[in-house]
């Protein structure tokens, strides 16, 4: 059960119709336009002020962003910074001392947990352990979010299911549970019962950690395809600049609990602020080979 069968090829022709079947527009893929320079628009998602501290610690201070439709947000940082903070507040698991978090213009700050629900049928979001469970197969992980939902039978339920295990590349172990599988399998299988969920946001908490290079690029590459596709907005927490060059459209660095800079990739590449440079020259550093 390698990582090696990850099949990304495969998700090229099964991503049109897995919109199609997951209630995508009438030509097979999600509206996805971008908006011309000026236009006003309401961002999908918006902290602004945004502030919270454990036992008297702040953790993050007066934080401020946005995302709009079908952008990528690489959240960066070093570890401890309160990368992972921001997207449990997101998901209202956390609650802020203070400031504001949009969805769609909808304030969460003080919804009650049957609102809390609404917004995850919006925002949903791939752990970094891939929080699946334990007690079900891959195949019945991913059927989970959809046994939630009216309207679907059990045969159209399986075959979402299926085109959803192939598009991550899990046939060989759908009938497998989480404990059997590799870090990068779960991850994968996670991302698929993230988009069972039908989703217009998707939230990584650092998808790379513990997989090789290989896998990495393999999940950035559907990452991406997502996006192209199907117009999934994402917002990605990771330590590894190299997966961020490739996906961000928008980079949040956070240092010491505040937003140190909020902007496109290129900006943040070329900033001089040192706090950016020694983090850009870290990532960059290879150990000498003896």
């Amino acid at each position: 059960m390698s990582d090696s069968s990850f099949n990304p090829e495969l998700s090229e022709t099964l991503i049109p119709e897995l919109s199609e079947t997951l209630g995508g527009t009438q030509d097979g893929e999600r509206e996805h336009t971008e908006q011309p320079a000026g236009a006003l628009s309401e961002p999908i998602i918006s902290f602004s002020h945004v502030s919270i501290s454990f036992d008297g610690r702040s953790v993050l201070e007066d934080m401020s962003f946005f995302v709009d439709r079908g952008q990528t947000l690489c959240i960066l940082g070093r570890s401890g910074v309160g990368k992972s903070v921001a997207l449990r507040m997101l998901m209202g698991f956390l609650k802020p001392d203070s400031g504001s978090i949009r969805v769609e213009g909808e304030e969460t700050n003080g919804l009650s947990e049957e609102g809390m629900r609404a917004i995850r049928k919006r925002v949903t979001m791939v752990f970094q352990n891939g929080a699946l469970f334990d007690s079900l197969s891959v195949r019945e992980n991913v059927a989970f979010p959809l046994r939630e939902r009216s309207g679907l039978d059990e045969d159209q339920i399986q075959h979402v299911v299926d085109r959803l295990i192939g598009l991550v590349g899990a046939e060989d172990v759908a009938d497998a549970f989480p404990a059997s599988l590799s870090t990068g399998r779960k991850r994968a299988v996670a991302i698929a019962r993230a988009l069972a969920a039908q989703p217009e946001v998707v939230l990584y908490d650092e998808p790379t950690t513990m997989v090789d290079p290989i896998i990495a690029r393999r999940l950035g590459d559907l990452i991406q395809r997502l996006k192209r596709q199907l117009g999934f907005t994402s917002i990605v927490v990771t330590h590894d600049m190299r997966f961020a060059e490739r996906l961000a459209d928008l980079v949040l660095f956070l240092h010491q609990g505040r937003a140190q800079f909020f902007g496109p990739l290129k900006g943040f590449l070329a900033s001089s602020d040192p706090h950016i440079q020694q983090f850009l020259a870290l990532d960059a550093y290879v150990l000498p080979s003896e």
